[in-house]
C-alpha cells in the first residue's frame, strides 16, 4: 500500500539556526510554499519546517523540537561528510558504526541540530 515517505515535519524552536544547520551545513535547499509555509528540500523528499507554537494544522498532538530521530542518505562518502563536520566544528556523538538501513547494511555518524533532534547521516556499502 505504501510505496515511499514524501515528506516528514520538523518543529523548532531556533528557526535561523535550524534553517543555517540543515541548508548550510546539510546542503539541502530551503524551499518556501503556501502561505508563508517553509521545507527543506533534498533529492524527491523534503522536510517540512513548523515553528513551535506556530504549527500548521493538522499537526501531531504534541509537536516537540528534540523529539525526532532522523536517518538521512549521505550523497558523498561518509569520509568527506565527517570531514565537514569537523570543518565546521560540529560534534560527532557516535561513529562512524556499522548499523541496518532500509536496504541492508549502513555506516553512520550521529550528531544534534540545533533543536537536539539526532541526526543519523549513514552510507551504503
Amino acid at each position: 500500500m505504501i510505496a515511499a515517505l514524501d515528506h516528514l515535519v520538523l518543529t523548532t524552536e531556533h528557526e535561523e539556526t535550524c534553517i543555517a544547520f540543515y541548508t548550510g551545513l546539510l546542503g539541502m535547499e530551503l524551499q518556501s510554499f503556501g502561505a508563508g509555509r517553509r521545507a527543506f528540500r533534498f533529492g524527491d523528499q523534503k522536510i517540512n519546517l513548523h515553528l513551535k507554537g506556530r504549527e500548521f494544522e493538522p499537526k501531531a498532538r504534541i509537536p516537540q523540537p528534540g523529539a525526532l530521530d532522523l536517518c538521512l542518505l549521505a550523497a558523498i562518502p561518509l569520509e568527506e561528510v565527517i570531514a565537514r563536520l569537523h570543518a565546521a566544528g560540529m560534534t560527532i556523538e557516535e561513529g562512524p558504526v556499522a548499523r541496518t538501513g532500509a536496504r541492508g547494511p549502513i555506516r553512520s555518524v550521529y550528531l544534534r541540530d540545533p533543536d537536539g533532534n539526532l541526526i543519523e547521516i549513514s552510507s551504503y556499502g
